[in-house]
């Protein structure tokens, strides 16, 4: 599907480091080395004047008896670039690459509060498949 939106595949650490702003924390070079060379590991991002202004990432699972999924494991939009297509642009980047890698389907885990994101997972075609809990094994604060 043509858009008009300038998204990238993600391949250097330069350009990970370069869309440190839209991470939660700045992108650590070592980290995103490991990143972009672990297989099934994908990132896209979305440029305006030259800028990163959004990315998605998707990482894949194979399972035996199931073949490959994908998880859309985060999309971000910088706040003045929102409503504005970018993430829809960014979502077919990652779907047109599951269809591409022959994904059984792509998954994504949302808070129930989130209406943006549910907003917009929704109108690019993703269903509900039910509730679920998310549990964690938090390793980093036992550690502390």
């Amino acid at each position: 599907m043509p858009t008009p939106h300038d998204i990238r595949r993600a391949t250097t650490v330069d350009q990970l480091t370069a869309a440190g702003p839209l991470f939660d924390s700045p992108a650590r070079p070592e980290w995103a080395e490991r990143f972009l060379s672990a297989a099934g590991h994908h990132m896209f991002l979305a440029y305006a004047d030259d800028r990163p202004v959004g990315f998605i990432t998707g990482i894949e699972m194979l399972h035996p008896d199931k073949g490959v999924e994908m998880c859309l494991y985060e999309l971000g939009v910088a706040e003045p670039y929102r409503r504005r297509g970018i993430a829809r642009a960014l979502i077919a980047a990652l779907t047109a690459l599951c269809e591409e890698r022959g994904c059984y389907d792509l998954w994504v885990g949302v808070d129930l509060d989130n209406a943006g994101a549910l907003a917009t997972y929704r109108a690019t075609g993703a269903v509900g498949a039910g509730g679920c809990a998310v549990l964690v094994w938090d390793f980093e604060r036992r550690s502390s």
